[in-house]
């Protein structure tokens, strides 16, 4: 969904339809659906014009840090001197809920809808909020495979992998189309960026001096209940739920050990990691030593 986030009172203002028009600098060519995020600010308490507006909306429930109604972006109006002074004469609430003056843009709002609250960060701009199953059904575009240091692509992790392989940033991914589990965990903290569900990255390694296995996956927690968010690892592809992080993160540990390791190895080598968004285009030795210099999560405890 397309959403704009507004601080409070104004997000409000739109959802209990006391404005219709959202005021900004800078003009869109976008229409359509349009969805209203309440940011996580609260408003002054010491501004006298957002004293007037808390007013229009008294008693009424602000969820800060929610998309809170839905409405249909119709039209982007340049506003010349003549509108400011239309709206002035004419439109006094909706001239006071929005900063009116010439060169701006007047964004147009009808069929304005409440919702149940959902919970989001919000971002800058028009920005697009995607729920965990419409993110599964967008990585259903991404192969399992890898992009070497000239761009070339392999659907299979041979020999040379070690030496020619690069992490690749979201736009890229979603270019190029493919991408082992250390690219796709990125494309999928990309797609949720716009979640305010407690996002996590984890790197699961086994040390043997040879291949030294490892699996990147993404977990996220909401309406508290935890989550495994798989789309790389074929057999386990889905999403998982779980009453605890911790249930969550033994059975991926116990999947890792029987399907990939074979149930040979030893407990001594094998490491899981907490690690945050990476720089991209690092190689395998430099993502190791990255993933590494996160936090170690002591499997010995669970």
């Amino acid at each position: 969904m397309k959403v704009l986030s507004l601080i409070e009172p104004w997000a409000t203002l739109i959802k209990e339809k006391k404005k219709f028009i959202e005021t900004r600098s800078w003009k869109t060519n976008y229409r359509g659906e349009l969805y209203i995020h309440s940011s996580s600010t609260k408003p002054s308490k010491n501004d006298l014009d957002t004293k007037k507006l808390m007013s229009l909306v008294e008693n009424k429930n602000m969820n800060f840090g929610n998309i809170i109604c839905k409405c249909n972006l119709v039209d982007c109006i340049y506003m010349t001197k003549e509108y400011v002074e239309e709206m002035r004469n004419n439109c006094y609430q909706e001239y006071i809920c929005g900063e009116y003056a010439e060169g701006r843009y007047a964004w147009i709002l009808e069929d304005i809808e409440p919702i149940k609250p959902v919970k989001a960060k919000g971002q800058l701009n028009i920005w697009q909020f995607y729920n965990e199953f419409e993110i599964m059904k967008l990585m259903e575009n991404i192969e399992y495979g890898w992009i070497d240091k000239n761009n070339s692509k392999h659907t299979i992790v041979d020999e040379t992998y070690s030496d020619n392989y690069v992490l690749q940033a979201p736009k890229e991914i979603i270019k190029n189309k493919i991408g082992v589990c250390w690219d796709q965990v990125e494309l999928e903290r990309y797609y949720f960026k716009g979640n305010d569900w407690n996002v996590k990255t984890y790197f699961i390694v086994h040390y043997d001096n040879d291949k030294c296995p490892t699996h990147t996956f993404l977990t996220f927690e909401k309406n508290n209940k935890y989550y495994w968010f798989e789309h790389s690892w074929f057999v386990f592809k889905g999403i998982h739920e779980y009453i605890s992080l911790k249930d969550l993160l033994i059975d991926v540990r116990d999947k890792f050990i029987k399907y990939e390791l074979n149930n040979n190895y030893n407990k001594n080598n094998l490491c899981l990691y907490n690690y945050k968004k990476p720089k991209f285009h690092l190689n395998v030795l430099d993502f190791y030593k990255y993933c590494e210099n996160g936090i170690n999560i002591s499997l010995e405890d669970m």
